[in-house]
């Protein structure tokens, strides 16, 4: 998903730079030489790119072996209450329970 961020008219205090920070910078618009000469990053700085991209594969949970499945069960009122009862986990208890009685 690309948010485009709204470009900044005119100074406003608060964003981390001074008011002369702002008057001290210049930013014309490109000329079309150097919008076609410009290259990707990843072919400017490929080493950088790589490290990136390798950070941002590492982000997230860790892959596991063998991921539970997503299931929707219907269960009896009094075995449900029973089972949340129990605390805060009771999940992995109630998963516990199936593994002992399915014998694994």
């Amino acid at each position: 998903m690309n948010i485009k961020a709204e470009k900044q008219r005119e100074f406003q205090p608060g964003r981390g730079y001074t008011k002369e920070d702002w008057d001290a910078v210049d930013s014309p618009p490109l000329t079309k030489e150097e919008l076609a000469s410009m290259r990707p990053f990843r072919e400017v700085f490929p080493d950088i790119a790589e490290k990136m991209e390798k950070a941002i594969a590492a982000r997230g949970r860790p892959r596991v072996d063998a991921p539970k499945v997503a299931v929707t069960l219907r269960l009896d009122p009094g075995v449900l209450a029973k089972f949340k009862a129990s605390g805060k986990d009771w999940r992995t208890k109630m998963a516990e329970e199936l593994r002992k009685a399915a014998g694994l």
